[in-house]
């Protein structure tokens, strides 16, 4: 149902635009229209009001100007069946498909709030996929368990050492060693992170002993010690202070061997934190020594072929077919034959004894320019021994934000990378590290010996941080910087993982042991005697079980195909409607819009009038009143009331003012509608 605008009613609408639209002169609704200038912009003058009169004449002519005749309009146009039936069925039906409209109407908009919040959520669907190819070769790192010769480090051990064995001693029989073991100790060592007894058969006094005899608790007596030692409840703990000693914690093991062992792996770090980096590397294993013998499918390789890194855990390690520099090596074919074979010798004899107890090597398979983590996913490989290790391959593709929280490169993640001097990949482990390091910076002022350290900085040392070891134990304990740090880190959206299958074998065989360690030994040092025994030979066997790899993908479980199916199914099903049914619910919101701001325009001007009106004290000028002030510029209308015995004008001496020009008639008239709604160019509006 389409309703005609009422011309008087688009010239009120007119009269609110601004001068340069309005014409000057002449007729609103004629061909002829008189402007006030001539030339060009005069032509676009009239150009701008006719296009703009065509619009607001035609965003007028909607289907009513009031809410009922649009909604009836509505109903009786649209697709949708409901609204149809509403008009055109007696009362009772009519009430009927009311409520059923409604109440469907109610299930679409809660269904579609289900497809929409499932949708958001972005979850996602895995794939496996199973492929065959040519793959590279991994890249392979070997490190020696134990990081340094003992031989070139115990000058830095040796006050260290004394002091372990005193320890050992006093754990093992107190009662000889109580007399002498202070004497010829370096008690600086001992004084920052003692290792103490501590009874706590009653929770509330426990009864805490120093082992050299430094009595917390009135126990001065060697047998005090012994006692307390033997005691049910009895532990070993290592005490951590800071502020000159005011503020102490515990650490406590349930064994003495954990207790000891912790203990000098601490002390060492204080002192090869103080050591320059390039005189570490030259105390660990060298790689001619360490790597016996090489070959890679039908292709001899040697310690060069080897990139070496210093990884402050196991000293130097080796990598192979890392691909800084060279291209990846790819393996030929599956199999033992086409792997890669190393003879290693770790050279037990020279292992720090108190420092590393685990003999053999340290390997990892990893993709190439990764950094590796060796401490935290390698493999041990036992000495006197054949390692072999199949590999399979899985290759991890994840989607990324907002389905998954990955990065690609790292580039986004808000932690610093301490691993960006070895110009490899982005992992998870570089962030954590790197995010430990510079919580262990902010704290404690100094790094850790173990992670990469950014320039500027120092490492922690009890010489020029004694309270480091308090500081590193309560941030190594904290549930609070772990949750920060993994809040902060992101996964690597593309990961490969290597598979091993791992079996051993004694080697050499006690049959071929003479002949093989005479062999080795003759191409390590030239020398006749066998110098190589089984506690320091390794064999490795690196291999491609199959060429069969799988890839485990990630996809978006609900996508924009699947919201819009099943937003459109719902919505046909409780409505027999479809995406034209959408289009016209969209226009009827337009129109509803627009003639909110007809009502409120037409408010405006009738209060803009009122005010008008009520600013004029006296009645309306006559005619003859209007006609007077257009000839006669001196006329001055009288204002003041008026009583029938006083005259037209009583104050005929004052000097008047111009007086208001009637109006001009000829611009009240306008053309029909159908000469305003035509297009051409030609028509006059």
């Amino acid at each position: 149902m389409l309703l005609h605008i009422n011309p008087a009613c688009l010239f009120k609408l007119l009269h609110g635009f601004p001068p340069w639209i309005m014409p000057t002169d002449g007729n609103l609704g004629g061909k002829n229209v008189q402007m006030g200038k001539p030339g060009h912009r005069e032509g676009a003058t009239m150009h701008v009001k006719k296009y703009l009169l065509k619009c607001l004449h035609r965003l007028q002519k909607g289907p009513g100007y009031t809410y009922k005749e649009l909604l009836v309009w509505y109903c009786d146009n649209t697709n949708t069946h409901g609204p149809k039936r509403i008009i055109c069925e007696g009362p009772k039906k009519k009430a009927m498909w009311f409520l059923l409209t409604l109440l469907f109407t109610a299930l679409v908009c809660w269904q579609w709030g289900n497809f929409i919040r499932t949708y958001l959520s972005w979850e996602v669907s895995v794939s496996l996929s199973v492929g065959f190819k040519t793959m590279d070769f991994p890249a392979v790192t070997i490190c020696n368990a134990s990081p340094f010769k003992y031989s070139k480090v115990k000058h830095l051990l040796k006050d260290l050492d004394e002091l372990m064995e005193a320890v050992l001693e006093r754990i093992l029989a107190p009662e000889l060693s109580h007399a002498n073991a202070t004497r010829t100790l370096n008690s600086s060592i001992w004084n920052h992170t003692p290792l103490v007894l501590i009874d706590e058969r009653n929770p509330h006094h426990p009864v805490i002993l120093d082992l050299f005899g430094d009595n917390h608790n009135g126990l001065t007596n060697s047998s005090a010690s012994e006692k307390i030692c033997n005691a049910h409840g009895c532990k070993m703990a290592m005490r951590l202070c800071s502020l000159n000693g005011t503020q102490c914690t515990f650490r406590n093991f349930t064994s003495a061997t954990q207790a000891v062992t912790e203990w000098y792996s601490l002390q060492a770090t204080n002192i090869f934190a103080q050591v320059p980096q390039q005189e570490l590397v030259e105390m660990s294993y060298p790689g001619e020594q360490m790597i016996l013998a090489c070959l890679f499918g039908a292709e001899p390789c040697n310690y060069r072929n080897f990139t070496s890194i210093f990884y402050p855990h196991y000293g130097n390690c080796y990598i192979f077919n890392w691909g800084m520099t060279e291209k990846a090596l790819p393996s030929a074919n599956p199999g033992t034959e086409f792997g890669l074979k190393l003879i290693l010798d770790i050279g037990q004899e020279d292992y720090v004894p108190f420092l590393t107890s685990t003999a053999g090597v340290r390997l990892m398979l990893h993709e190439q320019r990764s950094y590796p983590f060796i401490r935290d996913e390698g493999i041990y490989a036992m000495s006197g021994t054949e390692t072999s290790i199949g590999v399979l391959v899985d290759k991890l593709q994840r989607m990324g934000e907002p389905y998954s929280p990955c990065t690609v490169n790292g580039s986004e993640v808000p932690v610093q990378n301490f691993y960006s001097d070895y110009n490899t990949t982005y992992s998870i482990q570089a962030c954590l590290r790197s995010c430990f390091q510079d919580h262990m910076i902010h704290s404690c002022k100094c790094g850790h010996y173990l992670y990469p350290l950014p320039r500027g900085e120092k490492y922690c040392n009890n010489r020029d941080f004694p309270d480091w070891a308090h500081c590193y134990s309560d941030l190594q304990m904290s549930v609070a910087q772990r949750e920060t740090c993994i809040g902060m880190c992101k996964e690597s959206c593309n990961d490969t993982q290597y598979k091993m299958t791992i079996s051993m074998a004694d080697w050499p065989s006690e049959a071929s042991e003479d002949w093989i360690f005479h062999v080795l030994s003759q191409e390590r040092d030239q020398s006749t005697n066998i110098t190589l025994s089984r506690k320091g030979i390794v064999k490795l066997n690196i291999y491609f079980q199959e060429f069969n790899y799988r890839t485990i993908e990630e996809s978006a479980a609900n996508n924009l195909v699947w919201l819009l199916s099943n937003l459109g199914g719902q919505f046909g099903f409780w409505m027999g409607g479809s995406v034209l049914c959408l289009i016209e619910f969209g226009e009827i919101i337009i129109d509803f819009v627009w003639i909110t701001i007809i009502n409120l325009v037409a408010l405006a001007k009738s209060l803009r009038q009122r005010r008008a009106q009520a600013s004029y004290s006296g009645p309306p000028p006559t005619v003859a009143e209007l006609v007077e002030a257009h000839t006669n510029f001196g006329f001055q209308p009288d204002t003041a009331p008026r009583s029938p015995n006083t005259g037209p004008y009583p104050n005929e001496q004052a000097l008047p003012i111009p007086g208001t020009p009637p109006p001009n008639y000829d611009s009240l008239r306008l053309q029909p509608l159908d000469v305003i709604e035509s297009d051409s160019e030609g028509d006059a509006i």
